[in-house]
């Protein structure tokens, strides 16, 4: 149960709209909502930092529907990852203020109380660099996630290691940076490039993109793994919404910190 359930469901005990047996079966009560086949985790905002994010393919509009409103029902900002043009268009219907991005195929509906942990009054930094404009689909995935998360973004698309010069020409991108995206496709390089001009991490996140060499991301994620900058971890091949879910999460609680101070 969020904290924002909890206190309204205290402030009815108190105002008497609520018995005291009738609170307790609501406390004891499972933080899951069955939606025809999903187990919905409402939970899940206060055990990891961040609500359930939902993976659309496979789904129907129904499906997604009940899932989306039970978030909404329980106070959670929603992000909906690998959404269709057609579920969007639908989904857009049925929710009016949510936001589609087509080229990151993510979904989101913004809500104004915040679950706990978003109550920070400083944002983390997350930055988010490209190796080329066709990565940009993996990309645009990973931003609509890191900008769900609360963070404070900074978009750097197109700084490969084919044009080195575009890197430093733009190091001021990553100054106060909490956490770094990098992706690339092709060899996998610049993550282990970027890892040398920054101190913090690094999380490199490899695509297809490439010639036939490229095994469909095989070389550029066994290229990332095998990187010699200490600060990089990698993610799945095009997992954008890993990519930048980790960086935002590693942004919360560094402001977290600064709050603190």
């Amino acid at each position: 149960m969020s904290q924002y359930d909890l206190r309204q469901l205290a402030a009815q005990l108190l105002s008497g709209e609520l018995s005291l047996d009738a609170f307790v079966d609501r406390i004891a009560q499972p933080s899951i909502a069955a939606t025809g086949g999903a187990m919905v985790d409402l939970d899940r905002c206060r055990r990891c930092g961040f609500p359930e994010v939902v993976f659309a393919a496979g789904k129907t509009v129904a499906d997604m529907e009940e899932i989306l409103s039970a978030l909404l029902r329980h106070h959670a900002d929603v992000l909906a990852t690998r959404v269709s043009p057609e579920q969007a268009a639908a989904l857009l219907q049925t929710f009016p203020t949510a936001r589609y991005n087509a080229l990151g195929r993510t979904l989101r509906i913004e809500r104004r109380e915040k679950c706990e942990g978003h109550e920070e009054r400083e944002r983390g930094k997350v930055t988010i660099v490209t190796a080329g404009t066709s990565d940009l689909p993996v990309a645009e995935e990973a931003r609509e996630t890191a900008v769900w998360t609360g963070a404070e973004v900074t978009f750097l698309p197109d700084i490969g290691v084919a044009g080195p010069h575009r890197l430093l020409a733009n190091l001021d991108a990553f100054d106060g940076a909490d956490a770094v995206v990098v992706i690339a496709g092709m060899e996998g390089a610049l993550p282990s490039v970027v890892g040398g001009h920054v101190a913090c991490p690094v999380i490199a996140v490899p695509t297809s993109v490439g010639y036939g060499a490229s095994f469909g991301g095989v070389a550029a994620l066994l290229g990332m793994l095998n990187s010699c900058a200490s600060n990089v971890s990698v993610v799945d091949i095009e997992a954008g919404k890993k990519g930048g879910y980790i960086a935002g999460l590693i942004a919360k609680n560094a402001a977290a910190r600064n709050n603190r101070k």
